[in-house]
């Protein structure tokens, strides 16, 4: 009977990837220009994982099971958590017009 070997995959965690704030940057936006709400929560939340969930707590008053569940992707938060989540992250949200296909 002949050795049979098995490899142990790690599982992907995105956060394993968001070592700088340049890439956690370069996430959220992508994470925006999809156009899913949810998918932007998520990508906050890998974000905060990345971070210190606990340290964001401490930061928002928001409570830990709070910020995972609002940024679960299952969550609906208001944009005050959100807001308060960002800042404590030390990023900050711009807005700017929309380029429609059909102009310019």
């Amino acid at each position: 009977m002949g050795l049979i070997m098995t490899t142990k995959l790690k599982t992907f965690d995105v956060v394993d990837f968001l070592n700088t704030d340049e890439e956690m940057q370069e996430y959220l936006n992508a994470a925006i220009e999809e156009g899913d709400p949810k998918f932007l929560f998520i990508a906050l939340g890998d974000i905060a994982r990345a971070k210190n969930i606990s340290q964001l707590s401490r930061d928002t008053g928001i409570s830990r099971e709070g910020i995972y569940k609002a940024l679960s992707g299952e969550g609906n938060p208001t944009f005050n958590t959100i807001f308060k989540i960002v800042q404590a992250l030390g990023l900050q949200m711009q807005f700017s017009s929309q380029k429609h296909a059909d102009c310019c």
